[in-house]
């Protein structure tokens, strides 16, 4: 059976990797906003409904609803939104300042309207709603969620895992850990080890089952070392300008 060392650690946590499984579909917010924009203008461009004034939009057929703007207030140039280089269409396209700014907002407040985005970043509705799409679609932005208070939540107990693996096996043994309960991070890293996880379970007796019967049986893994979280701080992520 693989070695497992358990021992508690005070030490700050590492920062995390983004990669989640898949959330659910969200029914509000600016996720919930852009799709449903960019379904009413792929069914604008059907063919026939070409002029077609969408439900919502403001001014002649056929325009994107640009939304209120405040009485008097100064509103910088519009920027267009980035396209991607000519000859270059499945390339990541760079982020700019607007997009930058956009990112910051969603980070603070995931549940922010678009409107309110589009406001705070001086451009129109349909432009945010196109900036978002896009990043969605390049992968910049990966999902929006809610930070969890786990023990609050009803897992009391969080750690630490480091796993020594065979060689080359990473790939089969992500899988294998993804489909494992309460696994929040899991890396490949560099060092003594190969492999760090973050997991959260009810209570210690769960945790001592996830290593033990769960990680251990993984045929890969020749090794475990549990680190015990005794307290947390999460920091807000913010993109740089």
């Amino acid at each position: 059976m693989p070695s497992e060392h358990l021992a508690g650690s005070g030490d700050a946590r590492p920062a995390r990797a983004s990669a989640r499984p898949p959330l659910p579909p969200l029914t509000a917010g600016p996720a919930a906003e852009w799709v449903a924009e960019r379904a009413r203008q792929r069914s604008a461009s059907v063919p026939g409904r070409a002029g077609t004034a969408r439900p919502g939009a403001g001014g002649a057929a056929g325009h994107a609803p640009t939304g209120p703007r405040a009485p008097g207030r100064d509103h910088a140039p519009e920027q267009p939104v980035p396209q991607p280089p000519a000859g270059e269409g499945g390339e990541q396209r760079p982020l700019d300042r607007i997009d930058r700014a956009i990112v910051r907002l969603l980070q603070q407040d995931g549940r922010a309207s678009v409107r309110s985005v589009a406001e705070r970043v001086h451009v129109s509705r349909a432009n945010a709603y196109a900036r978002i799409a896009r990043m969605v679609d390049d992968g910049v932005i990966r999902g929006f969620t809610a930070r969890v208070d786990h023990e609050r939540a009803g897992q009391a107990a969080s750690a630490y895992i480091t796993l020594k693996i065979v060689q080359n096996s990473w790939r089969t043994v992500r899988g294998q850990l993804l489909e494992l309960p309460g696994v929040e991070h899991i890396a490949l890293v560099s060092g003594e080890f190969d492999v760090l996880m973050l997991v959260h379970t009810v209570d210690n007796r769960a945790l001592r089952e996830l290593v033990l019967n769960r990680i251990q049986s993984i045929p890969e893994v020749l090794g475990t070392h549990t680190l015990l979280v005794f307290d947390e701080t999460d920091r807000t992520p913010v993109l740089p300008d």
